[in-house]
């Protein structure tokens, strides 16, 4: 029974030892490639060595994403890293509508700058950035005007 124990201890300290090691992923052109999702949105982003512009679909996301809130949303992972003017992000974005691609390209973004630089993993960790926002909109169900709206009832 102690031999099991001591072989059980063994085990567990050698797996407290090795933790993920997280390394440097880039493609054949010094680029760090990920894919950001949110809602029906999806995000497909490339993060290379730069001056800090941001082109989302060949336009300036300031061009793409009119609402200041939205612009903000795109530049938080770059800001909790203080990485402003540091990369160049290319991405393209579709499906869903313009709150759940900028969310998509926020969530590619941290990806993107966590394969690129790795120890900045736990600070965009801290901040929720690198979870999947899995919350979609749920679907109609039969017998119901929507999800879960019934149809009106009347007695008569």
């Amino acid at each position: 029974m102690a031999d099991i124990q001591s072989q059980l201890g063994a085990l567990g300290t050698s797996a407290a030892e090795e933790a993920p090691v997280h390394v440097q992923k880039l493609d054949a052109y010094g680029r760090a490639y990920a894919t950001g999702k949110r809602k029906d949105a999806v995000a497909r982003v490339w993060i290379s060595r730069g001056t800090g512009k941001i082109i989302v679909n060949d336009k300036d996301y300031t061009a793409y994403f009119a609402r200041p809130v939205l612009q903000m949303v795109i530049r938080q992972a770059i800001g909790i890293a203080n990485r402003e003017g540091q990369y160049d992000v290319n991405a393209t974005v579709s499906g869903g509508g313009l709150s759940g691609q900028a969310g998509a390209l926020r969530h590619g973004i941290s990806k993107a700058l966590t394969y690129y630089e790795p120890e900045l993993r736990a600070v965009l960790k801290k901040e929720g950035f690198l979870t999947r926002d899995s919350r979609t909109v749920e679907r109609k169900k039969y017998g119901r005007a929507k999800a879960r709206r019934s149809f009106q009832f009347s007695k008569r």
